[in-house]
C-alpha cells in the first residue's frame, strides 16, 4: 500500500505545474467571489489537499493504463497472442486497442509474408539448382567419355559432341530465361511501349518459327488479320511471348497443327494460339504460371524448355495490364488468349 502510494506521488510530478497552475486559479476565483481575505490560508489549504488527492487519483490511474499497455505489447512480442481479438484493454482505452490490434494484424501479415517469400526463395533456389545441374553434370559426362577415348570412335564421337551441344544450348537457354524473370520482377526490365500494325508482326513471328512445325510434320498457320490494324504494346516482349507460347504448342502437338488467330474487339485485341496437342489436366491450368513447375517432367525436359518460359509470358503481359487466358481439354487441345489495347 505505502509503496503503491509513493510511486504515485512520485508520479505525479509530471503534473506538477498543472497542479499548480490550477489550485491557484481556484484560490484567485473563490477569493474574489467570498471576498474574505483573512481565511485565504485555510481556503488554500483545503484547495491544494483536494487537487492534490485528485492528482494522485489521476496517476494512479494512468499508471495502470500504462502498466495494462506495458503488458500487452511485452505480449505481443513475447508471441502470446494467436489472433488480434485476444488482446483486451480496459474500456477507456477502447481506441488504442483498437490500433493496437490493427498493428498486430498488419505485423502478423507481414512475418507471415517474409515467411512465404522465404520459402518461394529457398525452393527457387533448389529449382535453379536442379536446373541447372542437369545440363552441367550430362555436358560433363559426355566431355569426360570422349577424353576416356570416345573422341577416337567415329560411331559415338559426333554424337556426343551433338548431345553436349544440345545440353550447352539448354544450359544457355535457362540462363537467359533467369536474366530476363530477374529483371522483370526486379522492375530494371526497360519497356518500350508503342503503336504497330499487327498483321505482318505477327506473320513475321509464324514464319520465323514455321520450319520447327514442319519439322513435327504438322501445320503452323495465321488466319487473315484486318489491314491497318494497330495495337499498342512492346514489340521486343511481345515477341518473347508470341515465341513461347507458339513453340509450347509445337512441342506438345503430335498431329494436326497449331492456328494464330486474332479477334477484333471495340477497344482491345484477343490474339490466340490454339493447338490440337495432348492438352493440361483441368487442376493443373492454375499452376503452369509458376517458375519451374511442369505438367509431366519427362516429357518437357525430353521436348527441351526451362520452365520459366510461361512465367516470363505472364510477367510481360501483367506489364501490358493483360493477362493470359487458358482453355484446354486432355487429348483434344489448347488454347492461350490474350488481349492487347488498341
Amino acid at each position: 500500500m505505502w509503496n503503491e502510494l509513493k510511486q504515485d506521488i512520485s508520479y505525479s510530478k509530471f503534473y506538477l505545474k498543472e497542479f499548480l497552475i490550477f489550485s491557484a486559479l481556484i484560490i484567485t476565483l473563490i477569493t474574489f467571489l467570498i471576498g474574505n481575505f483573512d481565511k485565504i490560508l485555510i481556503t488554500s489549504l483545503i484547495v491544494f489537499s483536494i487537487n492534490f488527492l485528485s492528482i494522485i487519483y489521476l496517476s494512479r490511474k494512468r499508471r495502470n493504463e500504462l502498466a495494462e499497455i506495458e503488458k500487452i505489447i511485452t505480449n505481443i512480442r513475447n508471441n502470446f497472442y494467436e489472433v488480434a481479438d485476444e488482446i483486451i484493454l480496459s474500456e477507456n482505452l477502447s481506441s488504442l486497442e483498437k490500433a493496437i490490434k490493427l498493428m498486430f494484424e498488419k505485423s502478423k501479415n507481414d512475418i507471415e509474408y517474409m515467411r512465404k517469400l522465404q520459402r518461394v526463395r529457398s525452393e527457387f533456389i533448389a529449382n535453379v539448382s536442379h536446373e541447372l545441374r542437369t545440363p552441367i553434370f550430362a555436358i560433363q559426362g559426355y566431355i569426360e567419355t570422349l577424353l576416356n577415348g570416345a573422341i577416337n570412335d567415329p560411331k559415338v564421337n559426333v554424337n556426343f559432341l551433338e548431345k553436349a551441344v544440345h545440353h550447352t544450348n539448354n544450359l544457355s537457354n535457362l540462363l537467359n530465361d533467369l536474366i530476363n524473370i530477374s529483371m522483370i520482377e526486379s522492375g530494371e526490365m526497360q519497356m518500350s511501349f508503342r503503336y504497330f500494325e499487327l498483321a505482318p508482326y505477327l506473320n513475321s513471328v509464324v514464319e520465323e518459327l514455321k520450319y520447327l512445325a514442319e519439322e513435327k510434320n504438322i501445320s503452323l498457320n495465321c488466319q487473315p488479320i484486318r489491314e491497318g490494324l494497330q495495337v499498342f504494346g512492346d514489340k521486343e516482349r511481345l515477341k518473347q511471348v508470341l515465341n513461347n507460347l507458339i513453340q509450347n504448342a509445337i512441342k506438345y502437338t503430335e498431329k494436326g497443327g497449331v492456328e494464330i488467330s486474332v479477334e477484333e474487339e471495340k477497344k482491345f485485341v484477343t490474339i490466340k494460339v490454339k493447338d490440337t496437342g495432348i492438352g493440361i489436366p483441368e487442376d493443373q491450368i492454375s499452376r503452369i504460371f509458376e517458375r519451374f513447375y511442369r505438367v509431366d517432367k519427362a516429357r518437357s525436359r525430353a521436348v527441351g524448355g526451362t520452365g520459366l518460359g510461361l512465367s516470363i509470358v505472364k510477367h510481360i503481359l501483367e506489364a501490358h495490364n493483360s493477362k493470359v487466358e487458358v482453355k484446354s481439354t486432355l487429348g483434344v487441345g489448347s488454347e492461350f488468349s490474350f488481349k492487347l489495347k488498341k
